[in-house]
């Protein structure tokens, strides 16, 4: 297959995964200011938060799987214009229930992400799948990471709306650029999307290399759910007293680790999938005893998020790799059910993290992220001593070999 791929396809795709997840985290760092202005407080701050949550659950159970249905690049188009009408929602809610169906709208249709990267595994060339799938989903976190950083900014001089009013106008801008700029996703026969559906939980509960990848996947995000979503509490408190704008600029060393990891994709597309993932989960877990140090100088901890950034998207993309090379005529469908388990991980973590906090501080948010990391590395020593039910002999990288 000859690739059409091109740079200028690489960037406007890693920015439509980039803005489209930005619109269901982008309600964290100015949680208080919203739930303020919207009449909420406390517990049902949580609220918000789940609002984007449980829609972008909803979207990869139930529209992901259209990407082997119709065309991904009228579907990256058409989820990029209701995301940003979710946003648009959003920003203009005169009331709680209509901010949390805006926040739900648009975590509904930033399933685009996962559109995307079915898209990008599709469309690419088997030598030059696992870097543009680096690439690509290198936006994932850099929009996890970078909106922390606008929200903050943006929060502290124009109100939190104007956060959501930005992030709905790069939405409508980025459909448009991507219907401009991005070649038809031709296929001779597509599926039915009731078979789809189906065919999903089939694979889920047949399909060694997704179960694996999909419980790596879950405990790798419980452990970033853990970091940054729990972050904050020690930097607000004492000694440091740090505000919304300087916790958002520590999202900046994450970026880094998060660029670094692209590299995961060559390595990927080298065979190599598997040991990346064994070394990164080892070094996941060792970056928690260098973040759990945020006294009395917080380099320890600066280094220790740009380790655990870069472990987590190493991982992240060689899952994806191996994934779509061994499913390429339903990657959407695989997509979707492995991000399932990164969506229910996100949430473990973010909720365990400040009930670890709230009873033994911040030493005891870290040791539970390490615990989730190394839970990861067990699965992962597991699973390559099982046979593969497609198969015989053990889990394997898609490019050493065929793994169908």
């Amino acid at each position: 297959m000859p690739s059409t791929m091109t740079n200028g396809r690489r960037f406007v795709l890693a920015a439509v995964c980039a803005v489209a997840v930005s619109t269901i985290y982008a309600i964290q760092p100015v949680l208080e200011s919203a739930g303020s202005d919207l009449g909420l407080a406390g517990p049902a701050l949580g609220r918000l938060v789940a609002a984007g949550q449980l829609g972008y659950f909803a979207g990869l159970v139930l529209l992901v799987p259209l990407g082997d249905v119709f065309d991904r690049r009228r579907l990256i188009v058409g989820h990029l214009v209701l995301t940003g009408t979710g946003a648009a929602i959003t920003s203009l809610a005169p009331g709680a229930a209509t901010a949390g169906a805006g926040l739900a709208l648009a975590g509904l249709f930033a399933v685009v992400v996962q559109i995307t990267v079915a898209y990008v595994a599709a469309t690419s060339p088997a030598g030059e799948r696992g870097r543009n799938i680096g690439t690509v989903t290198s936006g994932v976190v850099l929009g996890i990471l970078g909106v922390r950083l606008l929200a903050g900014v943006l929060g502290d001089s124009l109100g939190w709306r104007a956060v959501y009013a930005v992030l709905a106008a790069l939405c409508l801008a980025l459909a448009l650029l991507a219907h401009v700029t991005l070649h038809p996703d031709t296929r001779p026969a597509r599926a039915r999307y009731r078979d789809v559906l189906a065919g999903a939980g089939r694979l889920v509960a047949t399909d060694r290399l997704l179960l694996g990848r999909g419980l790596i996947a879950f405990f790798l995000f419980a452990s970033f759910g853990t970091l940054w979503s729990g972050l904050a509490l020690p930097l607000g408190a004492a000694p440091w007293h740090f505000g919304t704008a300087a916790i958002g600029l520590f999202g900046l060393a994450g970026l880094i680790g998060a660029v670094a990891a692209a590299r995961a994709g060559v390595w990927a597309d080298a065979g190599r999938a598997q040991a990346v993932t064994g070394w990164s989960l080892a070094l996941l877990a060792v970056s928690w005893a260098l973040t759990a140090r945020t006294a009395p100088s917080l380099w320890p901890l600066l280094t220790g998020v740009v380790l655990l950034d870069f472990a987590v998207q190493a991982v992240h993309v060689s899952n994806q790799h191996l994934l779509t090379a061994a499913h390429p005529e339903r990657s959407s469908t695989v997509i979707g059910a492995y991000m399932a388990f990164y969506s229910l991980g996100s949430a473990l973590g973010a909720t365990t993290t400040t009930w670890a906090y709230a009873a033994e501080g911040w030493p005891a948010s870290c040791l539970l992220g390490a615990a989730y990391a190394l839970a990861a590395l067990a699965v992962w020593a597991a699973a390559r001593r099982l046979p593969d039910r497609r198969g015989p002999g053990p889990l394997h990288d898609v490019g050493k070999g065929p793994a169908r």
